[in-house]
C-alpha cells in the first residue's frame, strides 16, 4: 500500500500501514528531504537538528524512538521529548532551539486505532506544502531503488550525544507568559474544568497557572491510549464526561483540548458546548477592545461570519482561506495578523507562532473571563447580541459513489438556486468547494472531500429555521449528486 506524505503528514491505521517498517522508510525520506537543497535553509538555523515530540496514542514513544534512530543514522542530532507533549509545544521547541524540523508522532483528533506523524518547518509551524511533497518523492524513489532506511542503535546514538532527551514545556511556558496577562488571572482567579481528552495537553493549562490561584479540575488526564473509547476531538458529542464536570459543579465552566492539543472547545456554566466559532469572535473582541491589538484577521471559508463583522467594525483586513490551518500560517508568515483560526478549533494569535494552540487559546479563554468578572455564558450572551444571531451546524454526508470534487463544483455553480429558506443569495463563492452566501449573511458552504465519497455541509444561519434549510438544502444536492 502506496504512503501518501500529504500537507498534513502521514496518518495511518496502527499495524496496518502504520508499522515500525513503514515508519523508518517515512522516517529516512525525511531525512533526505531535510538534507537536500530542495529544503529551505535560513542562517540562523542549524540544518543538522530537529525536534521529535509524540501524543499519548498507542506507541507513540516507542515510534518517537525509532524516527531518533533513523535521523542520528543520518548525522542529525535530535532532541527527542522526554514525554508526551502538545503539538504547538513541539513546534514552538523547533523554533526556539533553532532546529531545521519538527517531526509529531500523533494522529491528532482521530480514531484510536490511527497515528500518524506530522512535520514542522523551522518556523514554528507545519511544513510548507513543497516540503511535504519533497518526502513522497523522497519516499518513491527509494522504494524504486530498494534503498532501505538508515539505522542506529539507540543507546549508541544517545552515548554519541545524537539523541538527547529534553522537556519542551519550560521553553512553551516562558513564551505563553509574553501572550497570557498571569496579573489579570490572579486578580480574578477563576474556578473551572481542563479536559485533557486523554491527549497530550494532560497537565498544561493547570501547571500553567499554578501560583495563580485558579482551582482547576483535570478530567481525562490519566495515560489511556483508547481515548476511552471516543474520537479526541473537542466537538459537543464527544464531551459528555466534561458536561458531568461542570453541571456537577467542579467547574463554573470548562476548556477542552484534543488529542495533540492544537485544536480548543469550551462548555459553560450551564452545560452548552462553545464552539471554536464564538471563541476565535471572543478572542478577537477582547484583543482589540481590551488590548487595543490590531492586525489583519484570517479565517476558513467555514468559519462564522461573525469574524467579518468585527473586523468590519475595527477596520481590520480579512482574510478568508481554504480549509486547513497551513492556509492561515501562510498569511502569519507574511503579513501583520492579529487572530487566525478555523472551525475545527485551530486558533493562534500575535506573537505566537503559526500553528493551532489549544492550551494558549484556553489560557486566553481564563484571562478573558477574569477581566471581563462574567460567566462564559454571559460573554457568549453578549457576543451573539452584538454581532449574532448565529447558528451553526455541520454535517457530513455520503454519496453512492465518488463524485470528482472540480465536476461538483460545476455542478453547484452552474446549478445555483435563487434563494434558500426565504433569504436571496447574494454571493457565490468558489474558494474551497462552492459557498452560498445570503443576503442576511447566513451561508451554506459544500465541499467535497478529496479522499472519500462525502459531501461535507456547514451552514451559518440566523435563526434554527435558517440553518435547517440550508441544511436540508445541502442533503437535496447529496441525493441529487448520485
Amino acid at each position: 500500500m502506496p504512503i501518501h506524505f500529504g500537507t498534513d503528514g502521514w496518518r495511518a491505521v496502527i499495524s496496518d500501514s502504520f508499522t515500525f517498517g513503514n515508519l523508518r522508510m517515512v522516517s529516512q525520506a525525511i531525512a533526505d528531504a531535510v538534507a537536500s537543497d530542495h529544503w529551505e535553509k535560513t542562517e540562523n538555523v542549524d540544518q543538522k537538528k530537529i525536534v521529535i515530540g509524540f501524543d499519548t496514542r498507542f506507541l507513540s514513544d516507542r515510534f518517537a524512538g525509532e524516527v531518533a534512530r533513523v535521523l542520528a543514522a543520518n548525522g542529525f542530532t535530535v532532541l527527542l521529548a522526554q514525554s508526551d507533549s502538545p503539538t504547538p509545544a513541539i513546534s514552538y521547541a523547533v523554533k526556539h532551539h533553532n532546529a531545521i524540523a519538527g517531526i509529531m508522532i500523533t494522529a491528532s483528533h482521530n480514531a484510536p486505532r490511527y497515528n500518524g506523524v506530522k512535520l514542522k518547518g523551522a518556523f514554528g509551524g507545519s511544513a510548507l506544502p513543497e516540503q511535504c511533497r519533497r518526502v513522497e518523492v523522497y519516499i518513491n524513489d527509494n522504494e524504486e531503488q530498494a534503498r532501505g532506511p538508515n539505522l542506529m542503535d539507540f543507546q549508541k546514538a544517545r552515548e554519541a550525544g545524537l539523541i538527547q532527551k529534553f522537556n519542551p514545556l519550560p521553553a512553551y511556558f516562558d513564551h505563553a507568559r509574553a501572550l497570557i496577562n498571569t496579573d489579570v488571572i490572579a486578580d480574578n482567579p477563576q474556578r473551572f474544568v481542563a479536559d485533557a481528552m486523554y491527549g497530550s495537553g494532560r497537565g498544561v493549562i493547570k501547571a500553567f497557572l499554578q501560583g495563580t490561584g485558579c482551582e482547576i479540575h483535570e478530567i481525562r488526564g490519566e495515560m489511556n491510549p483508547g481515548f476511552g473509547g471516543v474520537h479526541p476531538e473537542p466537538i459537543s458529542k464527544y464531551l459528555g464526561a466534561l458536561s458531568s464536570a461542570v453541571s456537577s459543579g467542579l467547574g463554573n465552566f470548562g476548556v477542552v483540548t484534543d488529542g495533540d492539543a492544537d485544536r480548543i472547545g469550551a462548555m459553560d456554566e450551564r452545560g452548552n458546548f462553545v464552539d471554536p466559532h464564538k471563541i476565535m469572535a471572543l478572542s478577537l473582541k477582547y484583543l482589540v477592545e481590551k488590548r487595543g491589538m490590531s492586525g489583519a484577521v484570517v479565517r476558513t471559508v467555514s468559519t462564522t461570519r461573525m469574524i467579518d463583522r468585527l473586523a468590519k467594525r475595527y477596520g481590520l483586513k480579512l482574510y478568508e482561506t481554504p480549509v486547513g490551518f497551513n492556509h492561515i500560517a501562510d498569511y502569519m508568515m507574511k503579513e501583520d495578523v492579529l487572530i487566525g483560526g478555523e472551525e475545527s478549533g485551530g486558533i493562534s494569535f500575535k506573537g505566537h507562532i503559526p500553528e493551532g494552540d489549544g492550551p494558549i487559546m484556553g489560557l486566553l479563554l481564563v484571562e478573558m473571563l477574569a477581566a471581563s468578572g462574567k460567566s462564559l455564558g454571559e460573554l457568549v450572551d453578549d457576543l451573539l447580541a452584538d454581532v449574532g444571531p448565529a447558528l451553526y451546524e455541520r454535517v457530513d454526508l455520503r454519496l453512492s459513489r465518488p463524485v470528482a470534487k472540480a465536476e461538483m463544483v460545476e455542478f453547484l455553480t452552474q446549478n445555483a438556486p435563487a434563494e434558500i429558506g426565504g433569504q436571496k443569495v447574494a454571493e457565490i463563492s468558489q474558494r474551497d468547494g462552492v459557498k452560498y452566501i445570503m443576503a442576511d449573511d447566513s451561508w451554506l458552504l459544500i465541499r467535497p472531500s478529496g479522499t472519500e465519497p462525502v459531501l461535507r455541509v456547514y451552514a451559518e444561519g440566523r435563526t434554527k429555521e435558517m440553518v435547517k434549510a440550508l441544511i436540508d438544502y445541502g442533503r437535496t444536492v447529496a441525493e441529487s449528486a448520485v
